[in-house]
């Protein structure tokens, strides 16, 4: 008899105790998310109040209420982040924002509604408005991108991987108002490359055979431009003496 009251009396102390906590933990979930309760941690740019002002949600919000998936793909995009995580988080008590930076290797140079605004390109080809990117080390940076639009990101980056390959020194990328893709490179001066992205890997092969090519004969100081635009028919302008 007595076994089976200490038994009761263990299932009575547990079942209250899940009750307490069930209690507990639904008024926690209830709890409004302020300022102060948003926790950052992979970057020291972003602050709480860049996490508030670049999402729809309106904060304080209850914590059961926050979308995370809705938070996290708005971070993203309105601060030009690589990743962003976010996590509910009762103990201690607020969200858990961990962020991934996207690090510049170009500066750039995008319009938006006839107005230009600086920035950086990182290496997938995407732009970073420049109150977003860490100020260190930019002084590195010796290429810069004209004419940044959403659909010349593929191309970029096939860009930067090709310049990283073959150790050509671009300074300049430029997309016309209709598409048309110009380089310069610090020795061939200006290539004509048009409009047809397939042929990107191609056309930096040839380029890359070209300064080769000419770094025997020095012939690379009598370059004007390079038009690689017909791979069939290449031109090399030189200047007249």
């Amino acid at each position: 008899m007595k076994n089976q009251k200490r038994i009761k009396n263990r299932s009575f102390f547990f079942l209250i105790s899940f009750l307490f906590l069930t209690s507990f933990l639904s008024i926690k979930t209830l709890k409004k998310v302020n300022t102060q309760d948003i926790r950052i941690s992979g970057s020291e740019l972003f602050s709480q109040n860049d996490v508030i002002k670049n999402t729809s949600l309106n904060f304080p919000i209850r914590l059961i209420f926050v979308e995370t998936n809705l938070l996290e793909k708005e971070l993203k995009q309105n601060l030009s982040l690589k990743n962003v995580s976010v996590n509910r988080a009762l103990f201690p008590f607020g969200l858990k924002v961990h962020i991934n930076s996207r690090i510049p290797i170009a500066y750039g140079e995008r319009i938006l509604n006839d107005k230009k605004i600086l920035g950086f390109i990182d290496k997938d080809g995407i732009f970073i408005n420049k109150q977003n990117v860490d100020g260190k080390n930019l002084n590195k940076l010796t290429i810069k991108v004209f004419g940044w639009k959403e659909k010349f990101k593929k191309i970029l980056s096939e860009i930067f991987v090709a310049i990283e390959n073959y150790e050509l020194e671009i300074v300049k990328i430029t997309f016309a108002s209709d598409g048309f893709l110009t380089v310069e490179e610090k020795d061939l001066k200006t290539i004509f490359l048009g409009f047809n992205s397939n042929l990107i890997n191609y056309q930096f092969q040839k380029i890359n055979n070209l300064k080769n090519e000419f770094k025997k004969n020095s012939f690379s100081k009598k370059i004007d431009n390079i038009d690689l635009t017909n791979l069939d028919n290449p031109k090399i302008k030189v200047f007249k003496p």
